[in-house]
């Protein structure tokens, strides 16, 4: 029996800097560390507002069965004091709500948790401490400011804590947040039998970034350097930017009735599996018919009110999928 092992890529977004603005976790699917035995005969991945989800059809082209272990790397999350990060569920270790089934049987994945303060591992330091290593956790921050002085003074010095001081009115005090990065990783064994199939299924809350307003257009015209790239990153058009314009053109104070939505999947970790995807579906659900969307892919067609699908054989993943959703901010039409 062959045995390898196989990693789920996903990669933390910068965050971002302004305070209207909250940076997305970059997740991505299923990848092997290199397989020539393993091939991906099928990937039907969907990626809405509420939810992102993946079935694949894996295939074993050996003769010997392969054990394997599986991991899923969460996207890190990394507590900054200058921007915000979207964290789905942030009371809890499993911020994603991640779930996974392998031919239709639920799996109870293992999660090992590390964090790193000017990359350090400093889990055991906030164990002991009964602090939970989860820097977006309720409570947090009334837990730190609880520890002692002298605590708080070591952990400013090792870059675990932010230290800001401030004037209330009655004197300067100092308050304290983390720093530290947590990485999680959820991990089981599978076995993938001799020249059979091996149906898969994970799923998640995405975690959406975005700002409260269209960034890319001002008075009706692109604004550099944000439309550049979102060309680039949302394949941004011209009949998108008219229907912006278009709903502009009916709001009470002329700009663009909408907010943005960002969601980032990595897809070209796809590419590690023996051979192309052989069939792969992509499919967008925008949320609300009133929604804009705009993403990169060839032959796109739309299949439903708020649903877009792009179908591709023998499909090699060249880039990672980027989603620019412009949502309501009046609910119209």
């Amino acid at each position: 029996m062959k045995r390898f092992l196989v990693a789920l890529s996903l990669l933390a977004a910068t965050p971002a800097v302004a305070n209207d603005t909250m940076a997305e976790l970059k997740t991505g699917g299923l990848v092997f560390v290199r397989s020539d035995v393993v091939s991906m005969e099928k990937e039907d991945l969907f990626i809405s507002l509420d939810e992102v989800r993946v079935a694949y059809r894996f295939r074993n082209t050996s003769d010997e069965d392969v054990e394997a272990v599986v991991a899923f790397p969460m996207p890190d999350i990394e507590a900054n004091p200058y921007g915000d990060v979207a964290v789905p569920v942030s009371d809890s270790d499993n911020f994603l709500g991640f779930t996974v089934e392998m031919d239709g049987r639920a799996i109870t994945p293992e999660l090992e948790q590390k964090a790193f303060a000017a990359e350090l591992d400093v889990t055991e330091t906030l164990t002991a401490a009964g602090l939970s290593l989860n820097p977006f956790a309720d409570g947090l921050d009334e837990a730190i400011e609880a520890l002692p002085d002298d605590t708080k003074a070591d952990w400013v010095a090792r870059g675990i804590l932010y230290e800001e001081s401030y004037d209330d009115g009655s004197g300067w005090r100092e308050s304290h947040s983390p720093m530290w990065r947590l990485k999680s990783t959820y991990w089981w064994r599978a076995e993938f039998p001799a020249s059979q199939p091996v149906e898969v299924t994970h799923r998640y809350q995405p975690s959406l970034g975005g700002t409260v307003a269209v960034s890319f257009l001002q008075d009706g015209k692109p604004q550099e350097p944000y439309f550049g790239q979102y060309q680039q990153k949302y394949c941004v058009d011209e009949s998108f930017l008219n229907a912006v314009r278009r709903h502009a053109k009916t709001a009470p104070d002329g700009n663009p009735p909408f907010y943005e939505t960002w969601i980032s999947y990595v897809l070209t970790t796809g590419a590690n599996w023996s051979g192309a995807i052989q069939d792969f579906t992509l499919t967008i659900d925008k949320g609300a018919p009133e929604n804009l969307v705009s993403f990169c892919g060839s032959g796109v067609r739309k299949i439903g009110p708020t649903t877009f699908e792009m179908s591709a054989t023998d499909f090699f993943p060249e880039r990672d999928i980027n989603v620019l959703i412009l949502r309501r901010t009046d609910g119209g039409q």
